[in-house]
């Protein structure tokens, strides 16, 4: 007897896989722009739903793509995407290990990189035992503990630690501790550009609305005092352009804008 044939899918079954997939798809879009070239060899994708708010930056690396700052869970679709259309993702650097910082790096399948003072958090809680939620203002205390808990992907395994001065896909590390422990941002001399994770805020976390340059929030913050000293640090090294972890960048005036920061926010 010969072998009977796979049962094929329906008529009405296709349409429900074809619907499925398109709405998978649609479901990724929303939650992730495509890649933006922001500047040489320097590319962002912004996630997070709806206001895409969560920076994820992809930088060209010896035919492949280093990722610095992972984002949120969601993220990783179009995060994977992307790498894979730039040659693949070398590795993962995490500017530090909060959820909506680590979020897609579990997701990626590339060895994934922090500082050492950091290492402890990415491989545990994210940083959540030092978070100190009742500084939130009381409509924010409910909502953005179970925001963290929806973005984040979990513990990641660190591959290695990235420390002051190493070299990464032409940029350099800066260590800018405070509102994490082991905080770092990426330089690069030839533009002057800096990606600085979470060294500042753009955006106010429990609104949503934009503004001026500011301290990050206390509540997240291991070492306030510090994190104000770090804002200094990147000011003093005069960038042209400054790209943080969330909303948008500071591209003139930045060293006046960040010094204001440090002193009065």
């Amino acid at each position: 007897m010969a072998d009977a044939l796979p049962n094929q899918p329906s008529g009405s079954q296709k349409w429900m896989l074809t619907a499925s997939k398109a709405k998978k798809q649609l479901l990724e879009k929303a939650q992730a722009s495509p890649p933006q070239r922001i500047a040489d060899g320097v590319w962002l994708i912004r996630g997070g739903f709806p206001s895409k708010t969560m920076n994820v930056y992809l930088i060209e690396d010896e035919r492949e793509v280093t990722i610095f700052d992972a984002g949120i869970h969601a993220m990783a679709p179009a995060i994977a995407e992307a790498g894979a259309r730039m040659g693949g993702i070398r590795r993962v650097v995490l500017g530090h290990s909060h959820a909506d910082h680590r979020g897609s790096a579990p997701a990626l399948g590339a060895p994934i990189y922090c500082h050492p003072a950091e290492r402890a958090d990415a491989e545990g809680d994210g940083g959540d035992h030092y978070f100190d939620i009742a500084k939130l203002p009381p409509h924010a205390r409910f909502l953005i503990p179970h925001l963290l808990q929806m973005w984040d992907g979990g513990p990641v395994d660190i591959a290695g630690t990235v420390t002051e001065g190493d070299e990464i896909a032409g940029f350099r590390v800066v260590e800018i501790p405070g509102h994490a422990p082991g905080m770092i941002a990426l330089w690069r001399e030839s533009d002057r550009m800096a990606l600085t994770s979470d060294c500042f805020y753009t955006l106010n976390p429990t609104t949503g609305l934009k503004g001026h340059p500011r301290l990050p929030h206390a509540a997240f913050n291991l070492d306030t005092e510090a994190a104000r000293a770090s804002i200094s640090k990147i000011a003093a090294l005069e960038p042209a352009s400054v790209w943080p972890g969330h909303a948008d960048p500071l591209t003139s005036d930045v060293r006046r804008q960040l010094e204001k920061a440090a002193a009065t926010t």
